[in-house]
């Protein structure tokens, strides 16, 4: 070990130490304290020490465990197992569009704009970008987005950069959009029982109007680059020899495989609905119909079906989230969170409004440089707190919701959309963001969004 992780090490100790302690000094018992003082340490290893967040969550677990902070039973309860299981048929079914080809397929439909200028590139990487990722995963979006804009900035000899910039924020707007984009609405919907079309009529219109405020600043923020790349687009010629660098024919495979996903995507849209019929549980369908899916595209791909669930599904992720959300869990089964929300309603005096927005602007500001999920993990026991004190919990679902997705597009390492993005516009192109580059222009869209969405909670009834 270097020095420099022993320092950290020291230093995460002290703090999650210190934490704890101060919690038993104002009234938290040894159990409420051990449990924030272990969550703590959670949240500040993925700060320090990223690529060993799953072993220190395995061993705050164990602690958890030895000293009966939770028991085995109420563990496997909070590990929301339901979440990881929906995850796992998400990724799979990904697997197979990737391999079938339809995210090219589906770039060089959008491409096929006639008159192609700077302008309708910016609105095609942008809405293209939001709907992939509220429809897959913002991971997977944005891999297949990157290597779009590359390959056309390549071919028009201009910087990536803006333009890179423009679709990673699209896309982390799009991921608040519905269940499918970003884990923690999938989180959300489980805890909350929100449906999927709760998401499509309150989420997806917010969104949605996020979105073209984004783009209107961004249009402004990057006008001279659009400029040139205008200038390039007349140079270099029409949008034919663009489609033919990407183009993929539409096969028989891509065919069945988008079947498969539309038919996924209907099922999980009216879930509610076939629950109430078959008198199920809510969420059951919307929770297994991904799992459904994924089994008959195994039973199809066979030869292919170890390789999907090795390959394709993010295990180290999974485990990650898993043991998190057993420790926020843990928050919730020892009272540690009913103390914080009555001392958090206290401080805001009961009113809903405020709360809102504390609520919404404490995530965006905490997501933009703490993985959302992580601070979503440990929000969600404390907005559940609040329903003992007879608070309307439904406006603060959308805020941690919309405060966690948006507020990843403040700064490059906000979400794992951004960082990827920059990974990959670091292989390629060797181009190295600088945080100000990045958070200028990220942090007026950050803000501006959020305030949309608080202003939006605070006046349209459709969100109480």
């Amino acid at each position: 070990m270097n020095k420099n992780f022993l320092i950290k090490l020291v230093i995460l100790l002290v703090i999650s130490s210190t934490l704890g302690l101060l919690g038993h000094l104002i009234g938290l018992n040894r159990q409420q304290s051990l449990a924030v003082s272990i969550f703590i340490a959670s949240v500040i290893s993925t700060l320090f020490f990223w690529d060993f967040r799953l072993g220190f969550a395995f061993v705050g677990t164990s602690i958890l465990m030895i000293t009966r902070t939770i028991d085995l039973e109420n563990l496997i309860k909070f590990a929301s197992l339901e979440v990881i299981l929906f995850l796992v048929g998400m990724m799979v079914l990904v697997g197979l569009l990737k391999e079938s080809g339809f995210f090219a397929w589906l770039v060089t439909l959008i491409l096929r704009v006639r008159n192609l200028n700077a302008k309708k590139f910016v609105l095609a990487i942008s809405i293209m970008s939001a709907l992939l990722s509220c429809c897959v995963d913002e991971v997977t979006s944005i891999i297949f987005m990157i290597a779009t804009v590359l390959e056309i900035c390549d071919y028009f000899e201009v910087d990536p950069v803006p333009f890179i910039i423009i679709s990673v924020l699209a896309t982390n707007i799009g991921s608040a959009a519905t269940v499918l984009g970003n884990p923690i609405g999938i989180l959300i919907a489980s805890k909350a029982s929100l449906t999927f079309e709760d998401f499509i009529i309150k989420a997806f219109p917010l969104s949605a109007a996020c979105l073209a405020v984004a783009i209107l600043i961004l249009m402004v923020w990057y006008r001279k680059q659009m400029r040139q790349m205008d200038e390039k687009i007349k140079e270099l010629g029409a949008n034919d020899i663009l489609i033919k660098l990407i183009s993929v024919p539409a096969g028989k495979e891509l065919k069945i495989s988008l079947a498969i996903f539309l038919a996924t995507l209907f099922f999980i849209s009216i879930h509610h609905r076939l629950e109430i019929l078959l008198n199920l549980e809510p969420n059951t369908i919307l929770l297994t119909m991904p799992l459904l899916s994924s089994g008959c595209v195994m039973i199809w791909k066979w030869e292919r079906a170890r390789e999907f669930i090795e390959k394709d599904v993010e295990w180290w992720s999974l485990l990650f989230f898993m043991f998190l959300f057993a420790k926020a869990g843990t928050l919730k089964y020892t009272g540690a969170t009913d103390v914080f929300a009555k001392a958090l309603a206290g401080m805001v005096g009961n009113s809903l409004s405020i709360l809102t927005g504390v609520i919404l602007w404490i995530s965006a500001i905490g997501s933009s440089v703490l993985d959302n999920v992580v601070l979503v993990a440990a929000f969600i026991p404390v907005v559940q707190g609040f329903h003992g004190l007879n608070l309307n919990l439904q406006p603060l679902w959308w805020a941690l919701l919309f405060g966690g997705c948006f507020g990843g597009n403040i700064t490059m390492m906000g979400s794992t959309a951004n960082i990827i993005a920059l990974g990959i516009l670091e292989k390629e192109k060797g181009i190295k963001m600088s945080f100000f580059r990045w958070f200028w222009v990220g942090g007026v869209v950050g803000v501006a969004t959020t305030t949309v969405v608080w202003v939006s909670l605070l006046i349209f009834p459709l969100y109480h």
